[in-house]
């Protein structure tokens, strides 16, 4: 059976340019070839419903003066092979037809909308999303239907994930739909990891940080990882940044097993110790050279625990870790009154910085005030010795800086937090100190209107030389 395609047909010599113009507008069908014809002009199809568009358009002028365009229609057409490849979606709508035809089943527009558009594959297993997969014909399928799915997707194991567990540990909620072993294999930047899919975590929208940190040159540094996971940047510290020594902290018992896995993979086992609980009651101190709080939505239960861990003599740097909202609903005068900065500090803080007794005693704890030196120095570049600058020193001549733009808020909240954190360590060392804003990190956004940044914190005693 003969078919027809509309097309344009100009010279030879020219057909590049009609080619580039009409993809570029909208015009060109791209489904089938450009077709040679036997008096030497090439024939270009274009979409049937940008006809009356193109009827309007000088195009000899427009696109290549001097040419020649007249309309004609392509006999037998051939298809691109572009059309000819089918996307992983497309096999997967055909074989899942093809499932449901063979139960009696008519395909509709609302499984089409039913079915994964992306997912997370990690070796022979693939994630899919909470929303895939969620009309009632599809559980009257299994396994039938994960088997179709891993076939089409060239995989062995399916899992589905859902919302994470708001447990403390931040268990994901995920099931495994066709498998019996839920540990997976990954590798990121050069680094191995394996982990059960259904018990623990791993971030991949971190990426970006991973890699920051693998350019540090930490080489005789101790650092401390205080919410270690399954080693997201424990690993990197130590096999791409070239850590002394990692203190990696977790509380989480199936992560825990799979961070000891992970050191082992990666044959840096002998370099690191896991401190498996809370790390508000772990007992180092006086040690590290830095510390990473990758926790959030914030990590500032954990900064006491932090600010002791530094070593006394000379301090080290924070890699704090906070989700900031783009509109709170306080000004950012608040930030720096007194009651916000007394609010920095839980009851269990000043316990522990001050040795109180537990809730029931009637000592006070006094925190200092903030003073009209660092209220000048939100607008006084450097009073506290704040600035925005590049750790290059601390980095391997091998990253590539991007340059980095910060917002407002991350600043108003950068200040605050350095604030709160001298407060901490000069009650905890009854002597001064001081804290500079090294780098803010934009890691990723959250709708609606939420960053995820990590603050570059460099703390020392004012008596360092």
């Amino acid at each position: 059976m003969q078919t027809e395609r509309n097309a344009i047909v100009t010279q030879a010599q020219f057909a590049q340019q009609y080619r580039e113009f009409l993809e570029k507008n909208g015009f060109l069908d791209t489904t089938y070839r450009l077709q040679k014809q036997p008096d030497g002009l090439v024939a270009l199809p274009v979409l049937c419903d940008k006809l009356h568009q193109l009827d309007h358009l000088n195009l000899c002028d427009t696109v290549a003066p001097g040419s020649t365009c007249n309309f004609t229609v392509m006999k037998n057409p051939i298809s691109s092979k572009k059309s000819l490849v089918k996307s992983c979606h497309q096999q997967l709508q055909e074989a899942l037809c093809a499932l449901l035809k063979h139960h009696g089943v008519l395909w509709n527009n609302k499984l089409t909308q039913d079915l994964p558009q992306v997912w997370k594959k990690h070796g022979d297993m693939i994630v899919l999303s909470e929303n895939a997969f969620q009309a009632e014909i599809w559980k009257t399928l299994e396994p039938e239907v994960w088997k179709v799915v891993a076939n089409v997707l060239k995989v062995k194991r399916i899992a589905k994930a859902g919302r994470i567990s708001a447990n403390g540990f931040r268990t994901p909620r995920v099931t495994l739909m066709l498998g019996d072993d839920a540990w997976v294999h990954h590798i990121d930047n050069g680094i191995r990891y394996t982990f059960d899919i259904t018990k623990c975590m791993f971030s991949s929208g971190n990426v970006t940080e991973k890699l920051r940190i693998s350019s540090f040159d930490c080489t005789g540094e101790v650092v401390v990882d205080m919410y270690a996971g399954i080693g997201y940047f424990t690993i990197p510290y130590l096999v791409h940044a070239s850590a002394a020594f990692v203190h990696a902290c977790e509380w989480n018992p199936h992560a825990v097993v799979a961070l000891l896995k992970n050191l082992e993979l990666n044959n840096v086992s002998d370099r690191c110790k896991v401190h498996n609980g809370d790390n508000r009651q772990l007992l180092l101190r006086n040690l590290a050279d830095r510390v990473n709080l990758g926790l959030i939505p914030s990590s500032e239960e954990g900064w006491v625990v932090a600010c002791k861990l530094l070593k006394e003599d000379k301090g080290g740097i924070f890699h704090i870790h906070n989700n900031v909202s783009l509109y709170p609903e306080k000004t950012d005068d608040a930030l720096f009154s007194q009651k916000n900065n007394d609010a920095h500090f839980s009851k269990e803080q000043k316990q522990s910085l001050t040795g109180m007794e537990p809730a029931g005693s009637n000592s006070v704890t006094t925190i200092p005030a903030i003073t009209d030196a660092f209220q000048r120095g939100i607008t006084e570049e450097n009073t506290f010795g704040w600035r925005w600058k590049d750790n290059k020193s601390k980095v391997k001549s091998n990253y590539c800086e991007k340059k980095q733009v910060t917002h407002p808020r991350w600043q108003a909240w950068a200040k605050s937090a350095a604030l709160s954190i001298r407060n901490i360590l000069e009650t905890h060392h009854k002597s001064p100190w001081s804290t500079n804003i090294l780098h803010i990190e934009h890691v990723k956004s959250y709708a609606p209107h939420i960053d995820h940044i990590v603050l570059d914190l460099e703390c020392r005693p004012c008596n360092d030389k």
